[in-house]
């Protein structure tokens, strides 16, 4: 299965791509990770894009999973094919990167067009969407 988590909320500013996660964004990619722990999902792989506020997500919910991220530059942003990424994984993989690069890909796998929010979090497989989860959902599970 294809997780694909989407980094959570950043400062504004440029450069683009050192913008740090706000205490917010911070929150959102502990709660995924969290979420991800108490579903009993176990990842064999994580990558993220090189951008600050993405790899800090993974960073952050890869930690509660006993999982180091691994920075994959597909993921900087514009197209990029998940199912190659997670070729030869076995199992279970998360992708952390950006919008609108993540709701086109979720399409393209399954024909479903989707809004993925800041800190939000969706798996697909065999081409279908089968979780679909936005912050607040994440959050309520990582406190439930």
């Amino acid at each position: 299965m294809i997780w694909l988590l989407r980094h959570g909320d950043a400062e504004d500013g440029s450069p683009d791509a050192q913008r740090q996660l706000t205490e917010k964004g911070i929150g959102q990619a502990k709660a995924a990770g969290s979420a991800l722990a108490s579903l009993g999902v176990e990842l064999e792989a994580c990558l993220t894009s090189p951008r600050v506020r993405a790899a800090d997500t993974a960073r952050l919910a890869c930690k509660p999973l006993g999982l180091e991220p691994r920075v994959d530059e597909r993921l900087s942003g514009g197209d990029f094919d998940p199912e190659e990424l997670a070729a030869g994984a076995d199992g279970h993989v998360l992708l952390v990167g950006h919008e609108p690069d993540f709701s086109e890909a979720i399409a393209r796998l399954t024909g479903g067009r989707v809004d993925m929010k800041k800190g939000g979090l969706a798996a697909v497989d065999s081409g279908v969407l089968r979780v679909l989860l936005r912050p607040a959902e994440l959050r309520a599970m990582a406190h439930g």
